[in-house]
């Protein structure tokens, strides 16, 4: 979403990295360009002004400090303000009530009964027992696919057939949520095409009835700024607690993200992606600020690995790879485990990769989904015993393969040999980490250096 913005503010910095100093004239430059790129990327004029106003304070009056170059400076007072204008903290969903209850709001197309489904998905992953709520009863299609998205992800959905009474509803779903341990509960709402008296006045009735910890505006992000205007709106009115900004994957330009805190006063909460039902991730204002001035973020891969990857299985992949015992068979599930990721653009979009472009990115995941797609149909077309004993494959072997998998000989060639060459270096980096561990890990010998006292490993 932030691709474009990202590539602006990136060549900007590495403009003024040419600058001994800063001073007012390079500031005026760079500050044009910013504020050029941020109005490219659609964000509000009036959060632009604002923007541009601060960071020109502060730089102003930001010391010259030895060792450290304009554009690090620069950088360090764009990310500071980028975050600000992000909301600056963190803001936990609220799920101190018994139970908790959590009214999605949003106008019809925003994604919102998508976003009920992927957060109740979320709190089940938690560890927790989420109720959703089909409020929404003049959509007949929003309560079928409120229950089959319930169906797809195993979470549990209360209606009551024929019936248009919302209150009566809301009400029996939350006595069903106390009677039997639900917590939280989601309240799936009407969507309108436009903001009306008569929803205005439904959720009104709502919220002072139930008094739900937490009301989230669902918002489109490829809406641009009308987004912004929907956010005032609902906020105006019912006092949103923080909202979800929906396919924030797409091709937009991003300036609602960056408008609609400013605008409103609320936290963005999570941040959905397309219409794969996966959970929403959580909004970090730092992170954000990290990725759009291509610095990576690498707490939430680190995060997201914790989450894909199994502990045990891993443990075991290791001690696999010290005996070169490494299989086609592991390698396929090692494969399944990083499609949990996402896709591969958007892995490295987290890596801090520097002149690493949305061109080029595109480029190099389009290519490595394509090789990961080669091997899977290369191991899939083997059998269950070539996939434990990769050295029982033979040439005849290898022709069957190539037959079965589409792929010429050459290409099947490579494979296994990559294969081989990726199970030995395995086994050496192993053998490296044990003599680094015993600390017998010396340091090669260089000419014309001096030795260095042996390092500790621990």
């Amino acid at each position: 979403m932030f691709d474009n913005l990202s590539e602006r503010l990136t060549e900007i910095i590495r403009k003024t990295s040419g600058n001994d100093k800063l001073t007012e004239d390079n500031m005026q430059d760079a500050l044009r360009e910013v504020r050029r790129a941020l109005l490219e990327a659609d964000v509000n004029l009036t959060v632009v002004k604002s923007f541009i106003s601060k960071v020109r304070e502060r730089a102003e009056g930001e010391k010259v400090v030895q060792g450290v170059n304009p554009s690090q400076q620069l950088v360090k007072i764009v990310h500071d303000e980028l975050t600000e204008l992000l909301g600056k903290e963190d803001h936990p969903i609220d799920l101190s009530g018994q139970p908790s209850l959590i009214m999605m709001l949003g106008l019809q197309g925003s994604g919102k009964t998508t976003s009920c489904a992927k957060l109740a998905m979320k709190f089940k992953k938690d560890g927790r027992k989420p109720l959703m709520i089909a409020a929404d009863v003049y959509r007949p299609a929003a309560i079928t696919q409120l229950k089959t998205l319930g169906q797809q992800i195993g979470v549990d959905v209360f209606t009551i057939d024929d019936c248009k009474d919302v209150q009566r509803v809301v009400r029996e779903g939350i006595d069903k949520a106390k009677n039997e341990s639900y917590n939280p509960v989601l309240i799936d709402t009407a969507g309108r095409l436009q903001i009306d008296t008569e929803m205005m006045a439904e959720l009104l009735i709502l919220d002072k009835v139930y008094n739900p910890q937490e009301k989230l505006l669902v918002i489109d992000a490829m809406t641009g700024q009308e987004a912004v205007n929907v956010a005032r709106d609902f906020n105006a009115q019912l006092e949103i607690t923080g909202t979800i900004l929906t396919k924030t994957d797409g091709d937009a330009r991003g300036g609602a993200a960056l408008s609609v805190v400013h605008q409103t006063g609320k936290p963005i909460k999570f941040l959905g992606k397309g219409e794969k039902i996966e959970p929403l991730e959580e909004f970090h204002p730092s992170r954000l600020a990290d990725r759009i001035l291509g610095m990576g973020d690498i707490v939430s891969l680190v995060e997201k690995a914790q989450e894909v990857f199994d502990e045990k299985q891993a443990k075991e992949f290791e001690a696999k790879m010290k005996k070169a015992e490494f299989t086609f068979n592991d390698f396929l599930k090692i494969q399944k485990q990083m499609k949990m990721f996402g896709s591969i653009e958007n892995l490295l979009g987290m890596l801090p990769i520097p002149g690493l472009n949305k061109e080029n990115r595109e480029t190099i995941a389009q290519e490595g989904e394509k090789q990961l797609k080669k091997v899977e149909t290369f191991i899939n077309s083997m059998t269950p015993e070539e996939r434990d004993n990769p050295e029982i494959i033979n040439t005849s072997r290898k022709r069957r393969l190539a037959a079965g998998s589409g792929l010429p000989i050459h290409e099947v060639n490579l494979i296994i040999s990559q294969f081989e060459q990726m199970r030995k270096m395995m086994k050496g980096l192993s053998g490296l980490q044990e003599k680094a561990k015993k600390g017998k890990l010396k340091m090669p010998k260089m000419p014309n250096m001096p030795n260095f006292p042996q390092m500790p490993f621990k």
